[in-house]
């Protein structure tokens, strides 16, 4: 028996609350991946690790939210929480290594193809791992073309966004940046749900249950928790919001004056002074 799939029970708030978290985590961790390559070398690994629990803290906290809209008439949706959990943990350690790698190899070329397959894939394995937490009566099949665009979607999106993270310094543009990174998830998330159908078994009666929002509700409690944290450290740090680099202690060299390093603009031509030729005090011969 075919269930009946209902992605919007709440109407639009769902998608746009989730819209919103996607937009949060992927504005956190643009910022924290573009101040990652403004800071001595020493502070780099922190910003690359808090932007990529940033960004995998957002899109798995858009993709649970999403899901509080998600029903199936005619059976009740129960969560298993090891797997749920699970799903964030894949996310933020695979979007890691996609920061990692354009954090320490720079974004462009073969450098950020890398990092954008991995970490595009790892918002899809999120995205495919959150669902198949879902218990119910009934069995999940997915349209395999489907499934195939809404992965392509989620690579082109983390891509871009990490190209954005590379190149784009003011705020303005990272803002916009995460609106597009933001709107890209819940477009994969949205494809992705449009692949999936649901065989019922009919062996259970059905049942009113605990709604998804019930269910869901508890485990976001801590994500949330932590990309507030996570934006109260951006907004505090200083010089984060403009994206200006800190004073970076220049590398002393053998035959290189400190102030010469540190101060180039000190370096001008002065003219010489000219030396009156006195007579010399040591006797010449005659």
């Amino acid at each position: 028996m075919q269930g009946t799939v209902d992605g919007f029970s709440y109407g639009l708030v769902t998608p746009l609350v989730a819209y919103l978290m996607a937009c949060l985590g992927g504005a956190l961790g643009l910022r924290c991946t573009t101040r990652s390559m403004l800071v001595a070398q020493s502070w780099r690994p922190g910003w690359l690790a808090l932007g990529s629990a940033a960004i995998g803290s957002g899109i798995w906290t858009m993709h649970f939210i999403a899901m509080m809209g998600f029903t199936i008439r005619g059976t009740p949706i129960h969560y298993d929480k090891p797997m749920t959990f699970a799903s964030l943990a894949v996310a933020i350690v695979m979007v890691g290594i996609g920061i990692f790698i354009v954090g320490y190899k720079g974004a462009r070329g073969t450098a950020l193809f890398t990092g954008g397959t991995i970490t595009g894939l790892g918002i899809a394995s999120m995205h495919y791992l959150g669902m198949a937490s879902m218990r119910l009566d009934g069995k999940l099949e997915y349209n395999t073309l489907t499934v195939g665009i809404s992965v392509a979607i989620a690579m082109a999106a983390a891509t871009a966004a990490l190209w954005a993270a590379g190149q784009v310094r003011g705020f303005l543009w990272s803002v916009g940046a995460s609106l597009v990174m933001g709107l890209a998830v819940s477009g994969m998330h949205y494809t992705g749900m449009a692949a999936l159908s649901v065989h019922l078994h009919g062996t259970a009666e059905p049942t009113a249950g605990e709604s998804p929002a019930a269910l869901l509700a508890p485990m976001l409690i801590g994500p949330l928790s932590f990309l507030l944290l996570a934006g109260v450290v951006v907004m505090f740090d200083p010089l984060m919001v403009m994206g200006k680099p800190t004073a970076v202690a220049v590398e002393q060299r053998p035959g290189i004056p400190a102030h010469t390093a540190h101060n180039p603009e000190r370096l001008r031509f002065r003219p010489r002074r000219t030396v009156e030729h006195r007579g010399s005090r040591t006797p010449q011969n005659r």
